[in-house]
């Protein structure tokens, strides 16, 4: 008996028994899955919020992360927790990563320089691949570019020194910057600027004119520009749009995007496709892995393979932070599928965030790394379960379709919709759509990348593959987008994001029972064609009987006269085409018989495809002075495309549309001597007065006080009910221009916490001054201007 006991005792001891998995519940009884262990999420949490204090660069905040890392330590010391004392040491470790770059980025030559706002000339060695960005307010676009100094000279002295810089490059040569290649290095002439707070780089240099390159990029970054090269030849006798979505999906390269293109993406949620992103190393892993077992390949062979493309996917995409945050999250996505533990998918997440905190403090305040740390989150979290459950009534390919872009969706909907003001209704079904093409297109194109090397041919036909897939998905995106309610609208205020993300939570936690129950699904998906076919609506919002809207676009004008019951004028077109078109569809306006530019500046401009996008255009009206430009070649062309005719009425010109009646009053002259580009622009933009259901409106653009006492002096008649505040609200006012108005009702156009103080103070009280009741977008939202029974009235939709 002994030997026996002894032999099930070594038995025992080089086999132990799992207990907890071993045991056999009693009869009715329900045994529950451990619980997930979290504790590395107050770790992440605590190194996101100490390095994100450490780069503010303020000593209060500092000293504030300080005493929070000393009070957390304290406590660990006194409940002896070594999560505690863990979470402390993070915060202090983060929070000096922080302080040292901050100091480091401060503290140096060119800082100095910046601080004084000093012009310099500099050789600099351009570090990332060019991109564009509207202009705000009068600013027109510009080319925007990561570089690092290499030799800087100014205010008397040379600089040999490595510093980061933000270059912006404005004027009409900037389609040059475009054609340099990563690496090179250029001689610019520029003024030096002190950047935002928090900002990753030592100073701003803005400059204007052609690049004069003096080295040429290493012979690696040589390499790397062939192969992606190759991959822009493999589909060059490609349709356009696929042509330039191809390199998008694969490298994100987004030069070659046309404007429609990129809001039909933004509209239906699919526009983290056309950026480098954790998803897209995992599909290439999952490619290689997959053909790596086919042939055999086992065990650390297996591991090489996928470190490979890991090496190739950084190589090709560029070592910036955006391309190494997404291969660490891809990485940790495509574990946490692989094994199907959410706690160790957790863990690892924590972990990985944490490291990449630790190279690059400035990481926190990127929106693009929380957006990463959030969608894999959410597919780390849920996805594996539901794509098991989906699976049991579906095919194994469509059911991880469907749940990993609704985990991801679910778990980055509050901050998508902090950033942008909307909420993507058909981007669940758009990624779901879309999923089955995105892996062969982005595997194809890194094939054709690849092979383009080899041969050219071999090349072409990868391409055409991923060309192909990239074709499926644009329709489905423009399909998408182009239902009623594909976007909803909100305002974003803590309230409605709470109410947001509590709604996801709360979503994500009952989501596994839905999925199980096929006819819950369908009852779902119903709801949600309903929704996609109609217009949200805001209770109240329009008044039936609108005359005049005066959109809240932000930082803009974007006005809209009502001619007939689904048509109208629109006049200015914001900043953005999502707030344009978002008011246009709560107006059910499908028809624009006359579109009205009134100037050729960014703020009142890039909203155009907000309008152009699934409407009926008459007619473009442009002002007939203004000074020519990029923007004004951008207007046109997307003018002609659609077969819009273009027109420039003079002063004096009238017009009937519908139901309103049209009298251009400006712009009377240039009156350039003595004035900068800018205000030029400004005095050429179209004045018009519309008359409309009893009303007179007078639309002013940004008219400055030159261009409104010329206007004033040719003796037009200038009364109206309702006056659009020249400029914004702009302290440049010409108090004989608006007095002439007699306005009942003066509204302003202008964004919240905007960087110019619009509408000024001193320009409301001369409005109120001359007995006019002031509303304005940034406080008020869109203003509803109608005629009741007891008059003019004006509804607010705030």
């Amino acid at each position: 008996m002994a030997a026996g006991r002894s032999s099930v005792g070594r038995l025992t001891a080089r086999h132990p028994v799992d207990r907890q998995s071993a045991a056999v519940p009693p009869a009715g009884r329900t045994v529950r899955a451990p619980s997930a262990d979290v504790r590395a999420v107050p770790l992440a949490a605590g190194a996101w919020a100490a390095a994100w204090l450490g780069t503010w660069g303020s000593s209060a905040g500092i000293a504030a992360a300080a005493a929070a890392g000393v009070i957390v330590l304290a406590a660990s010391v006194l409940r002896r927790s070594a999560l505690l004392l863990t979470v402390g040491l993070v915060i202090a470790v983060l929070l000096g990563a922080g302080f040292v770059n901050v100091h480091r980025l401060r503290h140096g030559p060119v800082a100095a320089l910046a601080t004084h706002r000093a012009i310099v000339s500099a050789e600099l060695e351009i570090r990332a691949d060019p991109h564009r960005v509207a202009g705000t307010g009068p600013r027109s676009g510009a080319a925007v570019m990561k570089t690092a100094t290499v030799r800087v000279e100014g205010r008397g002295g040379i600089w040999l020194v490595r510093a980061p810089l933000l270059l912006v490059v404005s004027g009409p040569n900037i389609e040059e910057w475009f054609h340099i290649s990563v690496g090179s290095r250029v001689l610019v002439e520029g003024r030096l600027e002190t950047p935002d707070r928090g900002s990753d780089v030592a100073a701003v240099i803005r400059v204007r004119g052609s690049p004069v390159v003096v080295g040429a990029p290493s012979p690696g970054l040589r390499l790397v520009e062939r192969v992606r090269e190759g991959l822009r030849q493999a589909v060059v006798d490609r349709r356009p749009e696929p042509r330039a979505l191809v390199p998008a999906l694969v490298l994100g390269d987004t030069s070659g995007l046309r404007p429609q293109l990129t809001e039909d993406f933004v509209s239906t949620g699919l526009t983290h496709l056309t950026a480098v992103s954790g998803a897209n190393l995992t599909l290439l892993l999952a490619f290689l892995l997959t053909m790596a077992r086919w042939a055999g390949v086992r065990g650390w062979w297996l591991r090489l393979v996928g470190l490979a493309g890991v090496i190739i996917f950084i190589a090709l995409c560029r070592t910036e932070p955006s391309v190494l945050r997404a291969a660490a999250m891809g990485l940790v996505a495509l574990a946490a599928l692989g094994s199907g533990s959410r706690t160790a998918g957790v863990r690892n997440l924590a972990v990985a965030t944490m490291i990449l905190l630790l190279v690059d403090p400035f990481l926190s305040r990127s929106i693009g790394f929380a957006l990463s740390v959030l969608a894999c989150a959410g597919i780390v979290w849920w996805s594996r379960r539901w794509t098991m459950i989906i699976n049991q009534w579906l095919p194994h390919i469509i059911a991880e379709s469907i749940a990993v872009p609704l985990a991801a969706q679910l778990a980055t909907t509050p901050l998508v919709a902090a950033i942008s003001g909307r909420v993507s209704i058909s981007g669940l079904a758009a990624n779901a759509l879309a999923g089955p093409f995105v892996g062969p297109a982005t595997v194809l194109g890194f094939a054709a990348a690849g092979v383009s090397l080899l041969n050219m041919t071999l090349a072409a036909v990868c391409g055409f593959g991923a060309a192909w897939c990239a074709q499926m998905i644009i329709w489905i995106a423009r399909m998408g987008s182009r239902l009623p309610g594909s976007e909803w609208y909100l305002p974003v205020t803590p309230l409605t994001l709470t109410w947001l993300a509590i709604s996801s939570v709360i979503f994500g936690l009952f989501m596994a029972y839905l999925l199980a129950r096929p006819w819950l699904v369908l009852l779902l998906v119903g709801i949600m064609i309903i929704c996609l076919c109609g217009t949200p609506r805001q209770p109240g919002w329009p008044p039936r009987d609108w005359v005049l809207v005066v959109c809240d676009v932000g930082q803009g004008d974007g006005i809209v006269v009502r001619t007939a019951r689904d048509s109208a004028v629109v006049v200015d077109t914001g900043p953005a085409p999502a707030a344009m078109r978002g008011c246009l569809d709560r107006l059910d306006v499908a028809r624009v018989p006359l579109l009205i530019i009134t100037h050729f500046h960014a703020d009142h401009v890039d909203g155009l495809m907000g309008v152009l996008q699934h409407r009926r255009i008459g007619q473009l009206w442009v002002s007939p002075l203004a000074p020519p430009g990029p923007l004004s070649t951008l207007i046109t062309q997307q003018a002609a495309q659609r077969g819009v005719p273009v027109y420039a009425p003079p002063r004096g010109t009238s017009a009937s549309v519908g139901a309103a009646e049209l009298q251009v009053l400006g712009p009377v002259d240039h009156l350039a001597f003595g004035q900068d580009e800018s205000s030029m622009q400004n005095d050429s933009s179209l004045v018009i007065m519309v008359t409309v259901a009893r009303l007179r409106v007078l639309l002013t653009g940004d008219v400055e006080p030159p261009g409104q006492q010329a206007i004033v002096d040719t003796g037009a008649d200038l009364h109206a009910d309702v006056l659009k505040i020249p400029h914004h609200g702009s302290a440049q006012q010409d108090p004989d221009f608006i007095a002439a108005t007699h306005a009942r009702l003066a509204i302003a156009s202008a964004g919240v916490d905007n960087d110019y103080g619009h509408p000024a103070p001193r320009t409301l009280q001369l409005v109120r001054s001359l007995g006019m009741t002031v509303l304005s977008t940034d406080q008020d939202g869109s203003v509803a201007v109608r005629m009741s029974r007891s008059g003019l009235a004006a509804m607010k939709q705030r």
